[in-house]
């Protein structure tokens, strides 16, 4: 299980990795986070990158490791990474890395509680999802397209990432969306009926006394416990 850590914000761990390379000013640090492509992956306020990097000096991850002087320009203060920076950068994303998180993204939310719209207008939202994640595919496989040849691969591993996670969302939603579109989805009659008459459906009703009781994050520990990890590895 990943550890409470004295930052959270990701871009405090893209400093870090930044710093790692060698000792730099805010403004560079910036530029290259801007160059390298990481607002796509990281949601980044360069305004507040300062705060960050003050944060990180605070908390002992960061120190001043100079000034730079570049002609008549005003002086930049350069810092660099602490042995104990080096430390929690690594630790941090390793966990990042190794351990599942529940990230709560938006669009999972907004199905949790799509209940609350109209069956036929949820269907005109998701083929609008469904035409603009195809544009952006598209545009992650055109990234893809030009940089091949041009970037080693682990250069380019998260927009190949997002591509695959893109693509994979707009199976889903294809098939999910013809559901709704022929009228075929388990419950949208209940649903459809809800929204026509203001009444609670029977059915629901009937749903919720029958689920009472029931913890999902129980029957998750029982089935993870039924069904351990490496179960269904291949020997070697």
């Amino acid at each position: 299980m990943a550890r409470r850590r004295k930052l959270t914000n990701p871009l405090a761990l893209a400093v870090m990795v930044t710093l790692a390379e060698r000792p730099m000013h805010p403004y560079e640090i910036a530029r290259l986070l801007r160059q390298r492509g990481k607002e796509n992956s990281i949601k980044i306020n360069f305004g507040s990158l300062y705060t960050v990097v003050q944060n990180l000096e605070k908390h002992g991850l960061v120190e001043v490791a100079g000034v730079q002087r570049d002609g008549n320009r005003p002086e930049r203060t350069v810092y660099g990474l602490t042995d104990d920076g080096r430390i929690e950068m690594h630790d941090w994303l390793a966990d990042l890395v190794a351990v599942p998180a529940q990230e709560y993204p938006l669009f999972e939310t907004a199905l949790s509680l799509m209940g609350a719209l109209h069956p036929d207008e949820a269907t005109d939202l998701l083929r609008d999802r469904l035409r603009a994640l195809e544009v952006q595919a598209a545009g992650l496989r055109g990234v893809l397209d030009a940089l091949d040849g041009e970037l080693p691969r682990m250069f380019l591993i998260e927009t190949d990432y997002q591509l695959h996670m893109v693509r994979a969302q707009i199976a889903w939603l294809r098939a999910t969306y013809q559901e709704f579109a022929d009228g075929t989805l388990d419950g949208i009659g209940q649903w459809r009926s809800w929204h026509e008459t203001g009444e609670v459906p029977d059915e629901w009703s009937r749903l919720e006394e029958r689920m009472e009781g029931f913890d999902p994050a129980e029957a998750a520990g029982a089935a993870q416990a039924a069904d351990p990890p490496g179960e269904h590895e291949e020997s070697g």
